[in-house]
């Protein structure tokens, strides 16, 4: 590991505190017998107690780190995807008009499904900011379910960016990050959907998954910023 490794890893361990809306268990860190209640040991069977208690210092020790890594990260990548959408923006703003290949060019809006592509402008791409900035919110005042396909899609494209900081500073982090993180962060989300090579997913479901509906809340409880909805 490069001495800028050691830099950005002890940055994003510092940066693992600031993420207040996500726990290190929900980030994958097992929680230890001794620091749970006798409520919460009920919970899991015998063997797995005994599996967990017997984890070596060493081993806990790197668990730890690796969950608060991985929080460090998604603070850090937070801050990137919207630095990166208003660059984005800018550069949507100076065409005349937006065509696919525009849009495979750019930072973030290049990770949304493609088919769309041509319909990702200036004023989508200001909707899409503010939904974003609400989702990365949510990793500081309490995770919320998003509730919206465009929030949705905003998670994806945070994690698309958290993979590739990962990828570029080869991070400690298990092999299996992002499909723990998804479970927690897109628990049933429609949007994958969006990416299927197929069109009679979309044409089945166009009630729901049409890109009108993008901005819409997913039922009475979910809320999308106002601007969005506009």
């Amino acid at each position: 590991m490069s001495a800028d490794d050691d830099d950005i890893t002890e940055e994003l361990l510092t940066d693992a505190d600031k993420l207040t809306g996500l726990s290190l268990e929900l980030l994958g860190l097992d929680p230890h017998p001794a620091d749970m209640t006798p409520e919460q040991r009920l919970q899991f069977d015998p063997e797995d107690l005994a599996e967990m208690a017997a984890l070596g210092p060493e081993d806990r020790g790197q668990q730890v780190q690796q969950a608060r890594l991985l929080a460090g990260l998604l603070w850090n990548s937070s801050s990137i995807l919207i630095d990166q959408l208003f660059r984005d923006l800018g550069n949507l703003s100076q065409l005349q008009s937006v065509t696919a290949s525009e849009i495979a060019g750019t930072s973030v809006l290049s990770s949304l499904p493609p088919q769309f592509a041509s319909s990702y402008d200036a004023k989508f791409t200001q909707k899409f900011i503010v939904v974003a900035a609400d989702v990365t919110a949510s990793l500081v005042r309490g995770w919320t379910a998003p509730g919206c396909l465009a929030a949705e899609l905003a998670v994806r494209c945070l994690l698309d960016q958290a993979e590739i900081t990962e990828d570029i500073y080869e991070l400690d982090l298990p092999a299996d990050w992002r499909a723990q993180v998804d479970e927690v962060l897109l628990a049933d989300a429609d949007s994958a959907a969006l990416y299927s090579e197929g069109l009679a997913v979309l044409e089945d479901d166009a009630d729901q998954l049409g890109f009108e509906h993008w901005f819409q809340p997913f039922g009475a409880g979910d809320t999308v910023p106002p601007y969005a909805c506009s």
